[in-house]
């Protein structure tokens, strides 16, 4: 092309740019329009940019607090649908965070935080175990739900107990009686291979190699059973070199979710204990003097725990909890697809103008802040990031998948998981209320913010977090920029574009004129 250099490129003249032809600047999109509207992730669209560089150049690495940074900038909610500790594993591993929800006993909490802190990859440590005195029936209905074989036998049938021997399919292919109690046909403890504690990965997959043995226990000095190890696993579970882990003890990244009651800071306490690396101050409206007052006892006890405070919408709640000393904020109010907030209590934003005006404001701050909310599509997180937030807390994006909580169960042919909103009459049973009701009263009456339903099966999070980051990559690619940092400097400096679609070009922007279709996302 004449007169084209690949270090500069021409730009076009300041008439061409001040008519809208490329889109209008985030200013005047979101400060010195005069329709006086709010606007949603759907509401807009960004501009492309000029592509100079490949997908593998793309860096989306972000923080969420003042002191973490993700490879992937994404975070689990913590809802009792979404996140405990086999969500928080994977997420880590996938290069982002799981914060665990506050919806149990706040040393059920610690012991799942726990969980996520003690993990090695590779190293199964919470397998379930079969007691001697189960039978062959017990034995078959884990099989049957759990689709996998192999079953250390424990005294107790748990974790922690005495290892007495394996069953497999091998011992188990000709049982015919379904009352023969497992003792009776397993493997015994004198004919196992077992590793001692605190045996490396590497290790363990030679002894598995020269033992041609598909499963390995690891026992402690006491000969109870500490972690299996599965040959299948080894093979499934490589490095991950964008795995979220702390820097000292190199450690996965957990978060969890507490309240702003008395009692929630005996509940820190123990998190804290566990090894939590962010705790998660949960409200639906966080502008409040018991959240500044949590937030003030938790940076005064437990300074070395990141906080992130919320939710809040506008800059001036922000102000309040950023004075506190929050390290993190999380934006959204009343706009996930289980929530309803806006519609009960008709106070709220629309997301996208709540992440730009907050994220704007927090940022002379230095603090961080999540996108909590609103995100439908790998398009949405894409527009959040654009729009300065650090990284996206997801719900029903995760709901369903694998490693969120519950079990699945079809309903008109169609694989399903349950979701529900923390506001919900059904979530608030076990807890969630204080969520929104932040002091200690009780109250008589509930209002519910929240729904219960069902989402659709996602499959494992090993396929789906590189789905969502591959997807955020072609945005990024798409609009000119080679990372987050690089967006988000866009953004503030005015030079990214965007413009307000209207419920017409929405509707040609999806799917459309077809009789029928497949959506597959990957």
């Amino acid at each position: 092309m004449n007169g084209y250099s690949k270090d500069k490129l021409e730009e076009v003249d300041e008439e061409t740019l001040a008519s809208g032809a490329e889109g209008f600047t985030p200013s005047q999109i979101f400060i010195k329009h005069p329709g006086c509207s709010a606007y949603t992730y759907d509401d807009l669209i960004m501009m492309p940019g000029h592509i100079g560089f490949g997908l593998d150049e793309i860096d989306i690495s972000s923080k969420i607090t003042k002191n973490i940074r993700l490879n992937a900038p994404f975070v689990s909610s913590p809802m009792d649908t979404v996140t405990e500790h086999k969500m928080a594993i994977t997420m880590a591993l996938q290069g982002g965070i799981g914060i665990i929800h506050s919806n149990m006993d706040a040393v059920d909490q610690a012991a799942e935080v726990r969980k996520v802190k003690r993990f090695k990859n590779g190293f199964i440590t919470d397998p379930v175990c079969l007691s001697p005195e189960d039978t062959a029936e017990d034995a078959f209905r884990a099989k049957s739900k759990l689709l996998f074989s192999s079953f250390p036998v424990t005294e107790g049938g748990k974790i922690g107990g005495k290892l007495l021997g394996i069953i497999s399919n091998r011992d188990t292919s000709f049982i015919e009686d379904p009352n023969a109690k497992v003792k009776s046909f397993m493997t015994p403890r004198a004919d196992l291979v077992v590793a001692k504690e605190g045996i490396s990965l590497l290790e363990a997959n030679d002894v598995l190699k020269v033992s041609k043995k598909g499963k390995l226990p690891v026992v402690n000095e006491n000969d109870e059973l500490v972690a299996l190890i599965a040959r299948t696993d080894i093979q499934k579970n490589r490095e991950n070199p964008l795995a979220s882990k702390d820097k000292v003890n190199k450690q996965l990244l957990v978060g969890a979710s507490i309240g702003t009651r008395p009692e929630d800071r005996d509940r820190a306490k123990l998190l804290v204990e566990a090894g939590v690396d962010v705790i998660v101050v949960d409200s639906s409206q966080g502008d409040s003097i018991y959240q500044i007052e949590i937030i003030g006892h938790l940076k005064a006890t437990h300074p070395d725990v990141d906080v992130i405070g919320g939710n809040v919408v506008t800059p001036s709640q922000a102000l309040h909890l950023i004075r506190a000393g929050v390290d993190g904020l999380r934006v959204g109010m009343g706009i996930g697809s289980i929530c309803t907030t806006q519609e009960v209590c008709a106070v709220g934003r629309a997301q996208a103008s709540a992440v730009y005006h907050v994220s704007k404001f927090a940022k002379k701050f230095g603090v961080p802040v999540v996108a909590d909310g609103g995100i439908k599509s790998t398009g949405h997180i894409t527009k959040a990031l654009a729009l300065g937030a650090g990284g996206v807390m997801m719900g029903s994006m995760l709901a369903g998948t694998d490693e969120s909580p519950g079990e699945y169960f079809y309903q008109d042919g169609v694989r399903l998981k349950r979701y529900r909103g923390m506001g919900s009459l059904e979530a608030m049973k076990k807890g969630s209320e204080k969520r929104y009701v932040w002091d200690d009263s009780v109250t008589t009456i509930k209002v519910a913010q929240g729904v219960s339903g069902a989402v659709q099966d996602k499959g494992t999070l090993l396929r789906y977090i590189p789905y969502l980051m591959q997807g955020v990559k072609h945005g990024l690619q798409d609009a000119g920029c080679k990372s987050v940092a690089e967006v988000q400097e866009k953004l503030y400096n005015d030079k990214i574009r965007f413009e307000i679609r209207s419920p017409a070009a929405q509707l040609e922007g999806g799917v459309h004129g077809l009789h029928s279709f497949e959506k597959r996302l990957y």
